[in-house]
């Protein structure tokens, strides 16, 4: 058995790695057994290019049967491969693994869900297996996870779907990281059709990019086409990392386009070569190149974007313009650490066009651009006046009329203090509504809403007083009053009055030595009468009753 030595001089055992290109010459390590992991399996080696296959020892602190030491080191003298020894190897790695090394800073450029579908199969090898949770955990190390961010999902397919963990469980790379490294090998058959049924519900009702990466040996595949084509449909971008056995037709049909950076065959062995592709490539699926326009105002709006440099990293170049006038662009420098910009002074009822370009001597960034219209100088309702409309009813009216940023108008009046609410919806071309069931004589408070496209609304009240109610129109009086003293105690009274309405007349007066008062009711026919026993200086009154009332009447005296 082979040992190599450390710097006491003590003898330490070694484990073989096996490479396909290099001769690594065996090097000892430190006593600590997880420095190798933190080093990703080259801490204190040297190398030699070589044509032929290589050998490479570890110090191996952990429980290692002295069999497999031996096995290792004649396979280091033969220069043969044994595929028990890697496999060992995986095992061991994978045992002790730690969640190290994880950047300072993340990658915040981008916004999207990524459903990971790993083949957990009989046929994949437990050695393959772990390369593949490797390649995994680096590739998706850069992105900033949650909501607003990168969101993960992975989905294990074996005889049954297997949902590791959900797009919303985990919001930090060191959860991620250590539960892709806890991922247990199902085994069993391959059950992809299934499994892309499940991945069809993960990736439903976001508006975000969506990006299914499948992981996969390529063998048995099943029917895929179709829940492949509807994921597709639902504007999912599927990329593919497959062994060089994989069926490739098969893969070449599922995978969306371009296939020269979606479409990877690749030996296991060799899979590192392609993490920063295709991180590239999920990169400029899920990349959040946006430039928003928000708090637009009639001379002001603020440009919001997701920051893609630092402050040491490079500058962001702002211009803009109002579109189809001759004023000249305006230009800016902005620092690399801003996310948003504030432009004043703009011209009201304008629209503009604006243009963000990140600046890095690193790497070349696409030019944003966004086109917004400030509002009107004077947002609706400026004004609202009340018209009297008659009985029970009045007309409000409003403006200035703003149909291209108005979406209709609410319209609200009650009874002050505490009346009854009522609500009319008017359309945003009209400016004028009628208020009616008003009570008569009642103060009214009037608000009218202008509800704005952009979600926001604008208010203005006024007081309103309805109609008094029409007094009644005054009833005819009586026209003419006679009065002729035929004995001592006996007048002969006479009239005239309107016959229209007349219903008859009301006769009083005052009888004999008591002055008692007495009255009596004629019909409208009569237009005489003979009072006997009438008092002295009696007081003798005739009034015209009609239909809807009294009307004023006539008083004369008797003489003695």
């Amino acid at each position: 058995m082979n040992h190599a030595r450390n710097d006491r001089g003590q003898r330490q055992p070694c484990l073989l790695h096996v490479g396909a290109a290099r001769r690594r010459v065996l090097t000892p390590l430190n006593d600590d057994a997880t420095s190798w992991m933190n080093t990703r399996g080259r801490g204190g080696e040297t190398e030699e290019d070589d044509e032929g296959d290589s050998a490479h020892c570890y110090n191996a602190s952990t429980n290692i049967e002295e069999k497999s030491y031996a096995k290792c080191n004649h396979l280091m003298r033969m220069k043969t491969f044994l595929p028990g020894c890697v496999f060992l190897w995986a095992v061991l790695q994978r045992g002790s693994l730690q969640v190290v090394g994880l950047p300072d800073s993340v990658s915040n450029c981008c916004e999207g869900d990524i459903l990971i579908l790993l083949d957990s199969s009989g046929s994949i090898a437990n050695y393959e297996f772990a390369r593949m949770l490797d390649f995994t955990a680096k590739l998706l190390r850069p992105f900033s996870l949650g909501r607003g961010h990168v969101r993960i999902g992975l989905l294990q397919v074996g005889t049954k779907p297997n949902l590791e963990f959900g797009l919303d469980e985990h919001t930090n790379q060191y959860n991620l990281q250590k539960a892709l490294l806890s991922i247990t090998h199902l085994q069993g058959n391959t059950n992809t059709e299934m499994a892309l049924r499940v991945a069809q519900r993960l990736l439903t009702n976001t508006d975000v990019p969506k990006v299914l990466l499948w992981l996969t040996d390529g063998v048995e595949l099943g029917e895929v086409d179709e829940p492949m084509a509807q994921l597709k449909a639902q504007g999912v971008s599927v990329l593919i990392v497959s062994s060089v056995h994989g069926n490739f037709h098969v893969l070449q049909r599922a995978v969306s386009p371009p296939l020269e950076s979606h479409l990877y065959s690749v030996d296991i062995e060799n899979i590192d070569v392609i993490t920063e592709k295709l991180r590239e490539a999920i990169i400029r699926i899920i990349r959040a190149e946006r430039l928003r326009a928000v708090d637009v105002t009639s001379h002001s709006a603020v440009l919001q974007w997701r920051p893609v440099l630092s402050a040491l990293s490079g500058y962001y170049e702002l211009w803009y313009k109002a579109v189809g006038k001759t004023h000249a662009e305006e230009r800016r420098v902005i620092p690399g650490e801003s996310s948003s910009m504030e432009l004043t002074k703009l011209q009201p009822e304008t629209t503009y066009s604006a243009f963000l370009r990140p600046e890095s001597n690193k790497r070349l960034f696409n030019t944003l651009t966004v086109t917004f219209t400030t509002l009107a100088g004077v947002l609706s309702p400026a004004v609202v006046s009340v018209h009297d409309s008659g009985s029970g009813k009045t007309q409000v009216s409003w403006g200035p009329l703003q149909p291209a940023l108005v979406r209709g108008y609410r319209v609200e009046y009650g009874a002050i203090p505490s009346g009854t609410v009522h609500t009319v919806i008017v359309q945003s071309h009209q400016n004028f509504t009628v208020l009616t069931e008003l009570e008569p004589g009642i103060e009214y408070l009037v608000t009218v809403s202008a509800l704005y496209k952009n979600g926001k609304e604008r208010a203005m009240s006024v007081k309103a007083c309805s109609q008094e109610a029409p007094a009644p129109a005054a009833l005819p009086a009586l026209d003419d009053l006679q009065l002729t003293t035929a004995k001592h105690d006996e007048v002969q009274v006479e009239w005239k009055a309107r016959q229209q309405g007349l219903r008859g007349f009301w006769l009083s007066w005052e009888k004999g030595n008591t002055y008692d008062s007495t009255s009596t009711f004629l019909p409208s026919s009569s237009h005489s009468t003979l009072l006997t026993h009438v008092a002295p200086t009696s007081r003798v009154c005739v009034s015209p009753i009609y239909s809807s009332g009294r009307g004023d009447g006539l008083c004369c005296t008797t003489e003695k």
